[in-house]
């Protein structure tokens, strides 16, 4: 009785990371809440939680989303979806680590599909779309946060059968799909702006319409067509991985095609900044809905 007692308890920073993946409430997908290749984080508790290319990790906002994913599991909410069949992990069992975490808005609102950085070895979900998708409920917008499979190809794959799933069960997820978003950062940028470019179909998913906005941060990724999508992407000048100039060029050329695009950089700021809470870019988030807002039309 007494560990059920506890298990109520809010979690704390003080709290292992090993409780919050075993908590019965969150049944088989809450080893994917953080990598599941733990070769990529360190730390035994959410406060000193650490990834692999991130910075700014805030331990009060990793503390907050598991917090809320705790709440609406006790409560009997679904926050985790499969995107893929039992006889689609069986015959790929990479599939298992796949999913998606909804971070509920108001109902008949709009959706968000955030997708994390790792490069393509493993996803960073706790600093890099989970905090988004998060801000973005909270704002009254549907979010999902996408775990996807390593590897550029199969990542993209993984994101379009999201949306795919998205637009099949909107009903059911109370989501208007009309002007939806792709949120990236870094490996997640790329795949964002993938899918804007050339769409769910290109990638195994449904022929559907690209997204109304995609928002990137900070990667090094160049490519673009005539057909993208409205855009805004940020970065800090002090990236290491991902070239400022690279993304401001891409900026450039999409509105030197009549293509809406928003970019911004930050000076002395790093890698994988995420909400940038405390830093040069906080804010960044707000001006990002702001920019979809204006493609919607309000």
């Amino acid at each position: 009785m007494r560990g059920a007692k506890e298990s109520k308890e809010p979690y704390t920073a003080e709290t292992p990371i090993s409780e919050v993946i075993s908590n019965p409430d969150f049944g088989a997908y809450g080893r994917l809440i953080f990598p599941a290749d733990s070769g990529y984080y360190s730390g035994d508790t959410l406060g000193n939680l650490s990834l692999t290319w991130y910075s700014n990790i805030d331990p009060d906002k990793t503390v907050e989303i598991a917090n809320y994913m705790k709440a609406q599991a006790e409560a009997g909410e679904r926050i985790f979806y499969d995107i893929y069949t039992q006889e689609e992990k069986e015959a790929d069992p990479a599939k298992e680590d796949t999913g998606l975490f909804f971070f509920r808005g108001n109902a008949g609102e709009k959706f968000a599909l955030c997708s994390a950085g790792g490069g393509f070895a493993y996803v960073g979900a706790m600093q890099d779309s989970f905090p988004h998708a998060l801000e973005l409920s909270k704002k009254g917008y549907h979010a999902f946060a996408l775990i996807y499979r390593p590897r550029a190809q199969t990542a993209c794959e993984d994101l379009a059968r999201a949306i795919s799933f998205i637009f099949e069960h909107a009903e059911e997820l109370e989501v208007d799909t009309e002007c939806y978003s792709l949120w990236g950062g870094s490996a997640g940028a790329r795949m964002a702006a993938w899918l804007g470019s050339y769409g769910p179909e290109e990638f195994g998913g449904n022929s559907l319409p690209r997204p109304g906005t995609v928002v990137m941060q900070y990667t090094g990724h160049s490519d673009y067509t005539e057909n993208d999508p409205p855009t805004y992407a940020c970065v800090g000048k002090n990236d290491g991985i991902a070239n400022w100039r690279t993304m401001e060029n891409r900026i450039n050329a999409l509105k030197g095609l009549g293509i809406d695009a928003e970019f911004h950089s930050y000076p002395g700021l790093g890698h994988g900044f995420g909400l940038g809470t405390k830093t040069a870019a906080e804010g960044w988030l707000d001006e990002a809905v702001a920019f979809w807002e204006k493609q919607m039309g309000k």
